[in-house]
């Protein structure tokens, strides 16, 4: 027998010096102990240095005893204290243990699974090395060993030579798994220097990790105060092995409310791994995570907070098929590459919003060179006219400049709208940022969504590259929404939920963006007239008209056609090079008594018209002849007066004649009478003007 014994220690201590592989050690170590003593299984677990913690470093199960499914975990590291592990480390010698008696005194799972199965009688040997003890070494039988003095002595003989193969173990595990960090650091950093692109950068850095940690789902979630969480990143791994993103949309058809989702953020606030009976804890407690264990068959999860402030929480998730992937050691691992992970998320957000933030510049710069280029006034000073009714207008513009209040500036085509849009962003404190203008009726209805709300790449077909939408561009400013009665029903729609919600979605999207905009609207419609008609939304009209600025037209206020022509008759003057020249008393008085039916501006074009004509000392105007030559005569004290009605009906009739009754195009009336073609063909049937019975 001692020969025997001799021989079987040294069988170990050569397996011990010259194998490497765990696995296959411990088989060696199993069959050559089952020869002499009889047991039904084997386990090691290995002591950290204070003797708190335990890690199952081998289990094997041999004859027909089937290993339970809670015991099936990799190894992790597990409390000593409240189980029957802290009186196997109070023992310092070979000890034989009663399962049944030891359940009298713990409740401990594995002990009750075992039991379960048959097995009843535990020997355990301490596992020393220097005089430390690093572990135990238990022999499970179903019964109990009769083991005699010499066979104690051996057992702890094979305890120390056990021992050493161990730590001989665990320090080519540990150098093996510093060579993976440091080479999956080295992967990261590289990925970190050379990929700018989120989606790529992250691809990289779950199939880094997936080598040394192997995941199903890899995640990066964020979720900033007052706001639902968002996926930063998501990945789903192939049959090849690949990663490909994931739609961060996939939940919004199912039947949760936010409050589900949002729960479980709280829960991966703090550093944890989620396997076997803790997962399915979990995914009671949890109704996202049991759709996403019953759907993908998830059943084990690993988070890792890599930023938790006031503002934001971000946390890296990984999720597994396999009940028992990952283990406290793979916890450990990933925790040491937040910083790295952390960096890269900072060096996205920072590229993306320099990339926000160059189109958004170049963008306002495209208009601010349309504002200098365009802007004839941008102050109250500057409006040329003291009527009265001007006067009041001042007065309005005055109160409601500095406030963010949304404004309807109303009236005829050329009283000016536009200025009046220019003079209040140019008066408010937004005054730094862009004034963003849009005409409604200038774009195609298919088209102005895509202008006003931007669109994503492959929104529709033609749409080639994300497009900035101009709400999105004038955030911190002011839009201008010019000929807003114009606006198709559907975008009213969404017009009225960016005034009250402040949001709104590019077309493709699905990411809400807030924005900080002031609205300006104007029109020359009747909106009330609009909205009686079915062909505005009432809802919208109130959200718009909350502070109305009517601006007269200019046979309102003929004391002003004087001042406004000199000052159009100095500018033209200035621009052109042309000498002065003077103003005839009865051309002042045709032009004061003409009705103006294109307000200021067809004023403006008269003056540069006659400008560039005049050959004398005095202005000729020669091309107006509705008002030298067709201007009405001052009516007789008794005579009939026309009503503004008629007078704009015989204008509209006059010009029809001249244009052989085309309405658009080129040489249609709308051009000279400088007014939407739409809107003359409104006016034409509000006052009853039939072109195929009236014109000739």
């Amino acid at each position: 027998m001692p020969d025997q014994d001799d021989s079987l220690l040294l069988y170990l201590n050569d397996a011990i010096a010259t194998t490497r592989n765990k696995e296959t050690l411990f088989r060696n170590v199993t069959e050559k102990l089952r020869l002499i003593f009889p047991f039904d299984a084997i386990t090691i677990i290995t002591l950290d240095a204070e003797h708190q913690y335990r890690r199952v470093f081998l289990r094997d199960y041999l004859g027909e005893v089937l290993l339970p499914d809670t015991l099936e975990r990799k190894p992790s590291r597990l409390p000593v204290e409240g189980t029957p592990i802290e009186q196997f480390v109070r023992q310092p010698q070979l000890h034989q243990y009663d399962l049944q008696e030891m359940l009298r005194e713990y409740r401990f799972q594995p002990f009750e699974a075992l039991l379960a199965k048959g097995m009843r009688y535990f020997t355990v040997v301490p596992l020393r090395t220097g005089g430390q003890l690093i572990g135990l070494l238990s022999l499970v039988a179903r019964r109990r060993p009769e083991l005699s003095a010499l066979d104690a002595d051996l057992l702890e003989k094979i305890g120390s030579l056990v021992a050493v193969a161990v730590t001989n173990t665990l320090a080519f595990e540990d150098i093996a798994r510093r060579e993976q960090e440091k080479t999956m650091q080295l992967a990261l950093n590289n990925a970190l220097l050379s990929i700018k692109e989120r989606g790529e950068l992250f691809r990289a850095i779950a199939a880094e990790i997936n080598r040394v940690v192997p995941c199903d789902y890899f995640g990066v979630r964020i979720r900033e105060a007052n706001s639902p969480t968002r996926a930063l990143a998501e990945f789903n791994k192939q049959p090849d092995g690949s990663f490909q993103p994931l739609d961060e949309n996939r939940f919004d058809e199912l039947p949760l409310t936010l409050r589900t989702k949002e729960s479980m953020q709280l829960i991966f606030r703090e550093p944890g791994v989620y396997v076997g009976e803790d997962f399915e804890a979990l995914a009671r407690r949890h109704e996202l995570l049991r759709y996403i264990r019953e759907e993908r068959g998830t059943r084990s999860v690993l988070c890792a907070p890599l930023d938790t402030t006031e503002e934001a929480t971000t946390v890296l998730i990984m999720a597994s098929r396999q009940p028992f992937a990952f283990t406290e050691e793979s916890l450990e691992l990933i925790l040491a590459l937040v910083p790295q992970v952390r960096l890269a998320i900072q060096n996205v957000l920072a590229f993306e919003q320099i990339d926000a933030l160059r189109a958004q510049l170049e963008q306002e710069r495209t208009y601010l060179i349309d504002e200098i280029n365009t802007t004839a006034a941008a102050r109250l000073d500057d409006f040329v006219g003291g009527s009265a009714v001007m006067q009041q207008v001042y007065t309005r513009l005055a109160q409601v400049a500095p406030a963010t209040t949304t404004v309807l500036i109303t009236g005829e085509t050329g009283t000016g709208k536009e200025l009046v849009a220019r003079a209040l962003h140019n008066l408010s404190p937004r005054k730094e940022r862009a004034l963003i203008k849009i005409n409604c009726a200038a774009l195609p209805a298919q088209l102005i969504e895509s202008e006003l709300f931007g669109h994503e790449k492959g929104a529709f077909t033609g749409a080639h590259d994300r497009r900035i939408g101009k709400f999105e561009l004038a955030d911190g400013g002011t839009i201008f929404l010019d000929e807003v009665g114009e606006l198709p029903l559907d975008l009213q729609a969404k017009l009225l939920r960016i005034l009250q919600e402040k949001e709104f979605e590019r077309i493709g999207g699905r990411r809400v963006i807030h924005t900080d905009v002031r609205v300006l609207a104007a029109t020359n419609r009747v909106l009330e007239d609009e909205v009686a008609a079915g062909r505005f939304r009432a809802d919208l009209y109130y959200r718009l008209n909350v502070f109305p600025v009517r601006l007269p037209a200019l046979r309102e206020r003929p004391e002003d056609v004087e001042p406004l022509m000199r000052h159009f008759l100095e500018r033209f003057t200035k621009q052109m090079g042309k000498p002065v020249r003077g103003l005839r008393e009865r051309d002042l008085r045709a032009l004061q008594q003409y009705s103006w039916p294109g307000n200021v501006r067809e004023l403006e074009h008269v003056v540069e018209q006659a400008v560039i004509v005049s050959q004398g000392a005095f202005l000729e105007f020669q091309g107006f002849a509705a008002a030298t030559q067709t201007a009405p005569a001052l009516p007789e004290p008794n005579g009939p007066i026309k009503t503004l009605k008629d007078q704009e009906r015989d204008h509209i009739l006059q010009t029809l004649h001249r244009t052989g009754g085309r309405v658009s195009g080129p040489n249609g009336a709308a051009v000279l009478l400088d007014i939407n073609p739409k809107t003359l063909e409104a006016r034409m049937k509000k006052l009853g003007i039939q072109r195929t019975v009236e014109v000739r």
